[in-house]
């Protein structure tokens, strides 16, 4: 297969999809005629993502008769089409939808939070899962070709898209969907809803009122960013939340809430601003905590140091499988930023001071583990699992060893 792919030009919205307008394709509600001519006029405009206004005006302008229901019906399908995922769309908006994932044509997946469900989403053949890939890639400002057969990017809405492309994907274009959806659920409705015992949310609140450092641990898809924002909207209301993420998924109901979002470069290589960068950026902004929304790499350290130097009530969230394993990972994530394994454990030592740990089970998520951080005798890093709970129907949670202890320090706060 010769290749079809495109650059783009760096800036994500429909100057980058009008360079993929020569490849096929995917059927979709509007016809290819009319999709072309609102490409067109679209991209007379200011550069960015169209809104649905500018969309239904140029709808209008391409001078057929739309009543007001057909308007806003192409203008969903046209907004799709320009700068969305075509066809899986739908999918995308639907309730609950975490995960969208396409291994062929006739092979598209659904995950609504309870597992992975065929779809009856259909795409006429490879090419047009292929010419979906690139037009996704060019509208998030990437490149997917075969000489560029892998993209990581997210499009205007922010949605992850990882996909390749042959050679990479012998069997065809696979692509990959994560939709990101603004954490809001505060920790009363959490506790409601199963998610966090009620023995344990008096604890939280004493945590966060008492400006513990905490790290919320988890697998993917286990709640992480759902529980941080919870936290977060306990936060007293006199005081400035810095929050640094990839793309902006916490939404705390706080007064004062300031959101950083990294950038990735563009198809040039250039644009970049790293997680680290604004973890750094933060400590200048005078923040009373800060919050990095997912720590996956060199940017550990930067954390680690600010939780150090006065900066208390931080809190950030790290993928882990087990309360016990946050050491391991973390060792490897400063690795990354070249801190040593004793400096590793000294920083985390002093910096963290509870660790909450998440896992999923049979569609449900719940805060399995409270966790105490502490140095060994030995030096090591240890994170002790202070109280453990099986999740919703198992009964109430089990006191370990610092349960009690932990009580004491921060229930009052």
């Amino acid at each position: 297969m010769t290749g079809r792919g495109t650059s783009g030009t760096g800036t994500p919205g429909l100057s980058t999809a009008r360079v993929a307008a020569s490849a096929p394709e995917p059927r979709s509600g509007i016809a290819p005629g009319l999709l072309a001519d609102v490409r067109t006029r679209l991209g007379t405009g200011p550069a960015g993502p169209p809104d649905d206004a500018a969309v239904a005006a140029a709808l209008r302008a391409s001078g057929r008769v739309l009543g007001s229901d057909a308007l806003v019906d192409l203008t969903r399908a046209a907004r799709a089409e320009l700068t969305g995922a075509g066809p899986l769309q739908p999918l995308l908006e639907g309730p609950g939808v975490t995960d969208v994932l396409v291994n062929g044509p006739d092979d598209v997946w659904v995950d609504r939070g309870d597992g992975l469900r065929r779809s009856d989403v259909r795409l006429p053949d490879a090419d047009a899962v292929r010419a979906l890939a690139v037009r996704m890639a060019a509208v998030a400002g990437a490149r997917l070709d075969d000489a560029s057969p892998v993209v990581d990017a997210r499009l205007p809405d922010g949605t992850r898209l990882h996909a390749a492309v042959e050679p990479v994907a012998p069997a065809g274009a696979v692509i990959a969907l994560r939709v990101l959806r603004q954490a809001v659920l505060d920790l009363p409705t959490l506790v409601a809803g199963g998610a966090v015992p009620p023995d344990w949310e008096a604890l939280l609140t004493g945590l966060v009122r008492g400006r513990a450092n905490l790290l919320v641990t988890g697998g993917t898809g286990t709640g992480k960013t759902t529980l941080l924002a919870a936290l977060l909207g306990v936060v007293p209301p006199d005081e400035r939340l810095l929050t640094v993420e990839e793309a902006r998924e916490l939404a705390p109901v706080h007064p004062h809430v300031v959101a950083l979002a990294a950038r990735r470069p563009n198809v040039e290589g250039v644009g970049e601003v790293t997680l680290t960068d604004l973890v750094r950026g933060a400590l200048r902004m005078r923040p009373d905590r800060i919050v990095l929304g997912e720590c996956r790499g060199a940017e550990v350290r930067e954390l680690l140091l600010a939780l150090n130097t006065g900066h208390d009530g931080g809190m950030a969230t790290v993928h882990a499988n087990a309360a016990e394993h946050v050491p391991a990972r973390l060792e490897a994530l400063a690795a990354l930023a070249g801190m040593p394994r004793p400096a590793v454990a000294a920083q985390a030592a002093a910096a963290l001071d509870v660790v909450l740990h998440l896992r999923r089970r049979a569609g449900a998520r719940y805060l399995a583990q409270v966790a105490a951080v502490r140095l060994a005798d030995t030096g090591e890093l240890e994170v002790h699992p202070a109280a453990t709970w099986d999740g919703p129907g198992s009964g109430g949670p089990r006191a370990e060893d610092g349960w009690q202890s932990m009580v004491r320090r921060w229930s009052a706060c």
